[in-house]
């Protein structure tokens, strides 16, 4: 384990060394006018970070615990890959519209350490974190903030989601019923609001969001005891 640690940051630093060399040295002396500062590549460091977080679970499967490196690593990674992007291009002002990537990324982390792990307990911050994320990314592409006014019922409906996906695993009726219970209350909620608030154009798509929940919903519930059967004929086969 410590060789391959000890490698990937040699290559790092030796890739690091090797692009200042060319910049400082070789080019200078070869004539060539260097306009563009070498100076921008610094999140380079920040995104040799990220890789080397991502790579110790992949360098080393065996050992689940490492997975845990998931969840730091993909958003030092994101956030490299962000500051690298508004550096080259000097586009600092990117970042109006792509920091909720630093959110989103957090639930990228907490999903590839959940699979890996074989935990499935790990998805429900990945799934309450990435659907905040993700609608946090929507209002900053379309700045649409004031649509927190209807998808605040994102909160119960992303946690209701977790606890149904946690049931799939686990097969136990208290997360059934606490997911789908979640979830009605997010449904209804949505529709009530959609009611009471001045619906702007653009937004009638969310008048579909609450009557789909409620379909799924049923589905879950109609075809849930098809899911738990397999799991009662494997108990009683190994008594």
């Amino acid at each position: 384990m410590n060789k391959r640690v000890s490698t990937l940051a040699g290559l790092f630093l030796i890739l690091l060394g090797g692009l200042l060399l060319l910049s400082n040295v070789v080019l200078p002396l070869l004539g060539i006018r260097w306009h563009w500062g070498i100076w921008r590549l610094w999140p380079v460091i920040v995104v040799g970070v990220g890789v080397f977080f991502m790579l110790i679970p992949l360098l080393w499967p065996h050992k689940r615990g490492l997975s845990a490196f998931f969840i730091p690593g993909a958003p030092v990674l994101a956030t490299g890959g962000i500051l690298l992007f508004t550096s080259v291009f000097n586009v600092w002002e990117a970042w109006e519209w792509l920091w909720p990537v630093e959110v989103w990324s957090v639930a990228v982390g907490f999903t590839l350490a959940a699979l890996f792990m074989r935990n499935v307990w790990l998805m429900i911050p990945a799934i309450i974190v990435g659907a905040n994320g993700l609608l946090m990314q929507f209002c900053a592409l379309t700045g649409w903030w004031e649509v927190w006014a209807v998808l605040w019922t994102i909160e119960p409906l992303s946690v209701g989601v977790a606890l149904l996906v946690a049931y799939a695993r686990k097969r136990r009726s208290g997360l059934l019923v606490a997911g789908t219970i979640l979830c009605a209350i997010a449904a209804f909620g949505l529709m009530g609001m959609l009611a009471v608030v001045a619906i702007r154009p653009g937004w009638w798509v969310f008048n579909m969001v609450g009557p789909v929940l409620l379909i799924g919903i049923g589905l879950v519930l109609l075809f849930s005891h098809v899911l738990h059967r397999p799991v009662l004929r494997d108990a009683v086969s190994e008594r």
